[in-house]
């Protein structure tokens, strides 16, 4: 895993895969096992979101070993005015028992400007609460608009839906991206399970030795 590394702007580096949370909770022991074992295999990127209900499953994951953990989190729109950014921001900061968050993210475009929330981005930035923020579910459009806002070329990421089935950011949003050194998250990669199933990659991956995921 140490060839397979992202950099940030800041020079951190993660692991290229990461391990999401949307959706766990039912099974609360498994799961943090599991997300434990994954940063020992070197999976140290966990993304949850106040949306997903899980960040206080990802704090006691992380008990302990915080400092291997990279933790990604998001603001919902309905709370992304400036106020309600760093309120939401505390909040998740207690449920996960931790200090700061690594990357914090709008989760998607809402009523409130863009302009108000990457001010107050930049201001839990400036006071050690997150060490970066990004954008999920935007296109090229509105990270454009990201970045001609003050302070939005610190812009870290932008978290979308890409998968094999789910492919249209490979038109512009990821050749835009590259061009100006901001890395894509995707999330649902493998379809949310679904893509296990599918009769191409089922062939693929016996031509292969390998499995469909």
């Amino acid at each position: 895993m140490e060839k397979r590394l992202v950099t940030f702007r800041d020079g951190r580096q993660v692991c290229l895969l990461g391990q999401g949370t949307y959706q766990m909770g039912r099974r609360r022991s498994e799961e943090i096992q599991a997300l434990r074992r994954g940063i020992d295999l070197g999976l140290t990127l966990i993304d949850t979101a106040e949306m997903y209900g899980t960040e206080d499953l990802v704090g006691e994951a992380v008990r302990g070993c915080r400092d291997k953990a990279f933790i990604v989190s998001k603001v919902l729109p309905g709370n992304a005015s400036y106020d309600g950014t760093k309120r939401a921001c505390e909040q998740s900061l207690r449920r996960l028992g931790t200090d700061y968050i690594d990357l914090y993210l709008l989760h998607w475009i809402g009523r409130y400007p863009f302009s108000e929330t990457v001010r107050a981005l930049v201001e839990l930035q400036r006071k050690g609460k997150i060490r970066q923020w990004g954008m999920s579910n935007l296109d090229v459009d509105d990270m454009e608009h990201i970045l001609s806002l003050p302070h939005g070329t610190d812009c870290a990421a932008n978290q979308v839906l890409y998968n094999l089935k789910d492919r249209g950011i490979e038109y512009d949003l990821i050749p835009w991206s590259r061009q100006h050194h901001i890395p894509v998250m995707a999330y649902t990669p493998l379809g949310e399970g679904r893509l296990r199933n599918h009769n191409t990659l089922i062939e693929i991956a016996r031509r292969h030795n390998a499995s469909p995921t």
